[in-house]
């Protein structure tokens, strides 16, 4: 699956998850999927435990998390 299939996973829709990102338009939200996997919970047990996601909705909340996390600076902001 190419880098773009799996970001087209990854769908907005202002009426779900109060216009989050979510998962082939079900109701999990990347930040979820996200919070899920950085709680040590594994790609094995998550998968087992939600049987409508697949192992190409992980892979695709981490590929659009670094999208996300791609920026040419960081500049202070004066409190």
């Amino acid at each position: 699956m190419t880098n773009q299939e799996l970001l087209n996973r990854i769908t907005i829709n202002p009426n779900m998850a109060f216009g989050k990102p979510t998962i082939r338009g079900l109701r999990y939200s990347v930040e979820w999927l996200l919070e899920t996997l950085s709680s040590r919970m594994t790609n094995e047990e998550i998968l087992a435990d939600y049987e409508d996601l697949q192992p190409e909705d992980i892979q695709a909340v981490l590929l659009y998390a670094a999208r996300l996390s791609q920026v040419k600076r960081m500049s202070m902001v004066a409190a």
